[in-house]
């Protein structure tokens, strides 16, 4: 019941964009650039930001949106995040989530994690056949946001943020829609979901896979490429 509790509170529109806003920025979110985001007042905004807490969707907690410490610097602001603990809900009750663990370790222990590459690569290449063409990075944001990757792009890919120092123009993915069960099996799960987007986007075309993972991100990046062109 906790879950469906938790989604109810997405029913209210303005909960609703507050949530999706806070989610989609990946970072501490403070209450007057969500109720500035969101076309409402801070009071309203806080109001439903504690709500969203109260629900388990967001956690909170405070810092100085200044930069600066000590006297003058002002008082910590309260700061919100997306938790990463999944909700789901099921009518009557489902529990896919065990037959995925079980089949992903019988899997790793049978030494499958090439029949299950291939057969990644398989699917998202029959999701290639029915989707429309994919010319740019662009394309690619649109055809993986609506499969649930949250994707978003970035100038470098660099980890100390240079722009002269990674591959310009990498897209990275905030959501793994396989998290739970990449977290115990992550060789197995990284390696088939990069070959299930190596046949969504070819291995050949304008955009191009990769594994690069990160904490808290999907273990995949994409990028043009032509930034693998030497």
């Amino acid at each position: 019941m906790e879950d469906i509790d938790a989604i109810a509170a997405l029913q209210d529109p303005v909960r609703r964009r507050l949530y999706e806003y806070v989610a989609a920025q990946g970072r501490e979110v403070g209450r007057n650039e969500a109720a500035e985001a969101t076309g409402v007042t801070r009071t309203l905004a806080a109001h439903h930001l504690d709500k969203l807490t109260e629900a388990g969707l967001l956690e909170s907690g405070s810092r100085r949106l200044t930069g600066r410490s000590g006297p003058g610097a002002g008082r910590p602001a309260k700061v919100y995040t997306r938790v990463r603990q999944e909700r789901t809900v099921s009518l009557p009750a489902r529990d896919y989530r065990t037959a995925a663990e079980l089949l992903a370790e019988a899997a790793e222990e049978a030494g499958l994690d090439a029949g299950l590459s291939a057969a990644a690569r398989r699917r998202g290449e029959a999701l290639r056949a029915t989707a429309p063409p994919c010319a740019d990075l662009d394309e690619a944001v649109r055809l993986l946001a609506a499969r649930g990757y949250e994707p978003y792009t970035t100038d470098t890919d660099d980890d100390t943020g240079d722009p002269g120092g990674g591959r310009a123009g990498v897209v990275r993915l905030r959501n793994c829609p396989f998290h739970s069960v990449a977290e115990r099996f992550p060789p197995l799960v990284c390696g088939m979901n990069l070959a299930l987007l190596e046949g969504l986007f070819g291995t050949d075309g304008p955009v191009r896979a990769r594994m690069d993972p990160r904490p808290g991100e999907c273990c995949v990046v994409l990028e043009d490429s032509k930034n693998n062109e030497h």
